[in-house]
């Protein structure tokens, strides 16, 4: 397993419009609005979800996804070294992804689908 690399970054907020506004004018990023999913996607390789804790989405947490590009030997992995797969993996246009939580508890995603540029937010599918 090569090329894990941190493909994308989420900022939850209660105001994803307001996030982005606040992003854009404090970093002079790119904001490209993602209505089917409440979100934004930024140019740098992230996204602004809605808070939705229902989803997976909470305030506090920025989540950090991981490129690989075996997902589910990643997720053996993660098991075989203590840490515990938080839901199922999620499928959209052939990009998959999932979570899981090390074992101290942070949730960090796993990512494989679409190349780095062309990355949508992840967890606000």
């Amino acid at each position: 397993m090569s090329g894990h690399a941190i493909v994308h970054v989420e900022v939850p907020s209660v105001d994803p419009a307001a996030a982005a506004k606040f992003y854009s004018d404090l970093f002079g990023w790119k904001l490209n609005p993602w209505p089917e999913f409440n979100d934004f996607t930024f140019d740098t390789g992230g996204g602004l979800p809605v808070i939705e804790p229902e989803k997976g989405v909470t305030a506090g947490e920025v989540l950090v996804y991981v490129n690989t590009n075996d997902l589910d030997a990643s997720l053996a992995r993660v098991r075989e070294l203590g840490g515990r797969v938080d839901g199922p993996q999620v499928e959209v246009s052939g990009m998959r992804w999932a979570f899981f939580n090390d074992p101290s508890g942070n949730r960090v995603g796993l990512y494989t689908g679409a190349p780095a540029a062309q990355q949508p937010s992840p967890a606000s599918a």
